[in-house]
């Protein structure tokens, strides 16, 4: 079953100054979000598939939304993430439902490849409240200069009977890193770490 939908939010975060200085090329972050009916509010089901089909169905759209809103082809894509912000009447289990089993494949095949593990976190709260995608590299998780977030909010959103599913996207690292570690020229790209 499609997710209900009721409204879809998409964010660019250009960064042009970082620390008082000109970052030689900006770096962009680009956010989908998606606020859905949560078929389980209120109760206990031990039987989540629906969710799990619904994140399947969200991975595909919300990361071509992110994409697109960075106007770069989705191979070129450098970090992603993902989050689930789950109204009162919701569950945790509810939000890890969307992400984990089925999200992942559609945005992978969107991007092209994707070795590393999509960074993940789910939160309860209330409508307004901030919450964070965590973001790391694509490929190799081992690569500190992707180590990062996005900070999102939708001002009615979720309602207690409602789940915030986002997807973030960058075209690149934080500006200025230089925390050491594997650089995005090192990456082999094969065990999702290095």
């Amino acid at each position: 079953m499609s997710p209900r939908i009721r409204k879809i939010v998409t964010i660019v975060e250009e960064t042009l100054i970082e620390e008082g200085r000109a970052v030689a090329m900006p770096t962009r972050r680009a956010a989908a979000l998606a606020v859905i009916e949560n078929p389980f509010a209120g109760t206990y089901v031990e039987d989540l598939g629906e969710l799990f089909d619904a994140g399947e169905e969200l991975g595909a759209l919300l990361g071509a939304r992110a994409a697109a809103a960075l106007g770069i082809d989705a191979a070129d894509v450098e970090s992603f993430g993902k989050a689930t912000a789950i109204g009162a009447d919701g569950g945790l289990e509810h939000g890890a439902a969307l992400m984990h089993p089925k999200l992942g494949a559609p945005l992978r095949a969107l991007l092209g490849k994707g070795a590393a593990l999509i960074p993940s976190s789910k939160k309860r709260v209330g409508p307004g409240a901030t919450f964070d995608i965590p973001l790391g590299h694509k490929d190799a998780a081992r690569v500190r200069s992707h180590f990062d977030g996005m900070e999102v909010r939708i001002a009615d959103a979720p309602r207690a009977d409602e789940i915030v599913v986002a997807v973030a996207l960058t075209d690149s690292g934080r500006p200025h890193p230089r925390v050491g570690g594997l650089t995005k020229d090192e990456i082999k790209g094969e065990d999702g770490l290095r």
